[in-house]
């Protein structure tokens, strides 16, 4: 076994891979940016190095800064992680120049499966299935023009060097195919440092299912079962599962064969994936393999029993593999969702700042069985920067079956709390109630056919607002028992009475703009309230300025966040938010009466939804634009965003130009 693992990389799986070296006994070693001075992977690790400035290319990317960490410390291995210099077959390379085990695939490996073209040309070889479309990287645009024609739209334009759905885009008709060429070609020389793409039809409706591989450096080779991911916004994964709902025996097998085929021909070693897109008469076709740790590994180790990075680094370390492909099972059912620091209402644009707040789910209602499990790689406090990617954790539970996973997840993303930066929980909670969903009825167009391009949660699917409504009055009731304990504060003695005034039995209930009369009394621990004659029984030990309310309505454990206004109550759950407050009768009379406000109109300017860097502004001065058309491109932690009109004008002025830093709410451009 190693001395020393230096783990070149950050974040939530730098802190994973940390996690099982200790368990081995490992010492590792954290290589830190000046960004993640305070990180908690630097804190994990025995010993830790910084490398250089926040830009990646300056840090994680910079080999010479590695192996300086390397030299410095003494480590006789590096995992690599995901990302960055998990897949450069060079910096495989050079390591086993310097008698350092690199805890991944052999340079060939990489090379062959790293790159689409050439692992398509082998899968081709070997007799695994593969999507129509090109062998070679497209030389220009006339000639993407008759390819297409030859297979058929839609097609999708993809990177060689691609990866984690970046240097893709789909092209629906030739009148895109210019702009979906010239965007894929700019993020992959953005992201990989090669412009290389080639072209392939585009399955409709299909799935994306992929298939886990470990192989030994004795010939072992095993697989174990598939991951379904086919819920993704922009060609990134954003919810994975295993085992797929999808997959029966036969087609597990015959999908794990071909990816053994594909890992014994280049004489693979350590964990990889091959990732497939299946379609609706589970008719599959290789996509591409990763040749390193994926992100969504831990719902196949929750279902296996197996913990991955160990067993990369017991292979690395020259162990075989201690179990036969018979002697793998599935146990359990895993669902993993992403937690990204995003703003879902404005498309999902990243977000930067500090977490102000950061609670894990604690979801002490399973009892003592683990069946929730959190990566993160973040604490409370972190500032989370326009560097680097915007996953802050994943979040995995574990069920008996699917259904018991589901709703283990749907509780823990109520009770997963962040502040101080937008983030997608509100979204994956609505997701996770999704009808459809909860079927199993998945494809990678879910998210586009079903939530379009953002996601608003006063339009998430809710069986039954007036639960939130019932809620906000107790939660009021509760507040004023409490005021009623701090004596003079806030309550005046009644003189007659002898005692402090009970709670008002009548409210009214304004939610998300609907007026609710409401007539509530206690009855024991519980409130009873009656809304629209149906009654709601609420019982909680929830405390004024709690951010979770956790209690029982109905006799049904629920679970929801707080947030506390000028005004009244912020409401979450299952993705859905509402504004209540809670008046008097008379003073909700009062408040029907007063004039609407009207809106300020802020539609002449076009101003940046995030810090990054303005790549490209596709107008000029004095031009025409109709709603939907592109305005200017911002990238932020390493993706592209188009900015579009959202009103019809003519463009007044332009003051930045390409190249330039933008900061949040920046103008780029204004209109007539």
């Amino acid at each position: 076994m190693f001395n020393a693992i230096l783990v070149a990389n950050r974040g939530e799986i730098a802190c994973r891979i940390i996690r099982s070296a200790r368990r081995l006994g490992v010492r590792t070693i954290a290589v830190y940016s000046e960004a993640d001075r305070d990180a908690p992977h630097v804190d994990m690790a025995s010993d830790a190095i910084l490398i250089g400035p926040p830009p990646a290319l300056d840090s994680y990317l910079n080999i010479d800064r590695i192996l300086d960490a390397i030299d410095e410390t003494g480590a006789d291995a590096v995992h690599p992680g995901y990302g960055f210099l998990s897949e450069n077959a060079e910096f495989a390379e050079i390591l086993a120049e310097e008698g350092v085990a690199f805890i991944g695939p052999n340079p060939h490996a990489i090379r062959i499966m790293g790159d689409k073209i050439e692992s398509k040309k082998l899968a081709e070889e070997i007799g695994v299935s593969t999507v129509p479309g090109t062998s070679e990287p497209v030389q220009d645009l006339d000639q993407v023009r008759i390819i297409a024609a030859e297979i058929g739209y839609p097609v999708m334009v993809k990177a060689s060097a691609g990866g984690g759905g970046k240097g893709m885009r789909l092209v629906m008709e030739e009148s895109q195919l210019e702009e979906g060429l010239r965007a894929s070609t700019a993020e992959a020389e953005a992201s990989f440092g090669d412009d290389r793409v080639f072209v392939e039809k585009y399955i409709q409706n299909p799935r994306h299912i992929e298939i886990q591989v470990l192989a030994d450096q004795h010939g072992n080779v095993v697989h174990l079962g598939e991951r379904e991911c086919s819920i993704q916004r922009r060609h990134q994964k954003v919810v994975e599962e295993a085992p797929s709902p999808f997959v029966d025996e036969d087609l597990r097998k015959r999908m794990g064969d071909q990816a053994i085929m594909l890992a014994e021909a280049v004489d693979y070693v350590s964990a990889g994936t091959v990732e497939f897109i299946v379609d609706p008469d589970r008719n599959f076709y290789f996509l591409e393999m990763n040749t390193r740790l994926q992100v969504e590994h831990p719902v196949t180790e929750e279902v296996t029993g197996l913990d991955l990075v160990e067993q990369m680094i017991r292979i690395a370390a020259g162990e075989e593999l201690g179990f036969t492909q018979e002697e793998v099972k599935i146990q359990s059912w895993a669902i993993e969702t992403r937690v990204y620091a995003e703003d879902p209402v404005r498309g999902f644009l990243p977000s930067i700042g500090r977490l102000s707040r950061y609670r894990e789910p604690v979801t002490g209602v399973f009892g003592k069985i683990k069946t929730v499990r959190v990566d993160s790689g973040v604490s409370e406090g972190d500032m989370v920067t326009r560097f680097y990617d915007p996953m802050l954790a994943k979040l995995i539970t574990v069920g008996r079956n699917r259904d018991e996973a589901l709703s283990r997840m749907q509780w823990a993303l109520d009770e997963y709390l962040i502040t101080g930066i937008n983030h997608n929980l509100g979204f994956l909670g609505a997701l996770m109630s999704h009808p459809r969903f909860a079927t199993g009825n998945l494809s990678t167009n879910f998210i586009a056919d079903e939530f379009g391009d953002r996601f608003l949660p006063a339009d998430a699917t809710y069986d039954e607002p007036l639960r939130m409504a019932a809620i906000a009055v107790a939660l009021r009731q509760l507040e004023i028992a409490r005021n009623s304990q701090l004596v003079g504060l806030t309550l005046e003695w009644d003189e007659v009475e002898k005692s402090y005034p009970t709670a008002p039995t009548e409210w009214v209930v304004i939610l998300n703009d609907e007026y609710h009369d409401a007539q509530v009394e206690r009855d024991g621990s519980e409130y009873v309230i009656r809304l629209a004659d149906t009654e709601y029984r609420v019982e909680s030990d929830w405390q004024p300025g709690g951010a979770l309310f956790v209690g029982k309505i109905n006799g049904q454990d629920t679970c929801l966040q707080i947030e506390r206004t000028d005004i009244g109550y912020g409401l979450y759950h299952r993705g859905f938010r509402a504004g209540a407050r809670v008046l008097s009768p008379e003073a909700a009379a009062i408040l029907r009466e007063m004039p609407e406000k009207i809106s300020a109109d802020l539609g002449k300017e076009l101003v940046s939804p995030m810090p990054g860097l303005l790549v490209s502004v596709e107008v000029a001065i004095g031009q025409s634009v109709r709603v939907g058309d592109p305005l200017a491109v911002v990238e932020a932690m390493k993706m592209e965003n188009m900015l579009v009109a959202e009103a019809d004008g003519v463009v007044a002025t332009i003051p930045l130009t390409p190249g330039d830093s933008v900061n949040l709410g920046q103008v780029i451009l204004t209109f007539e």
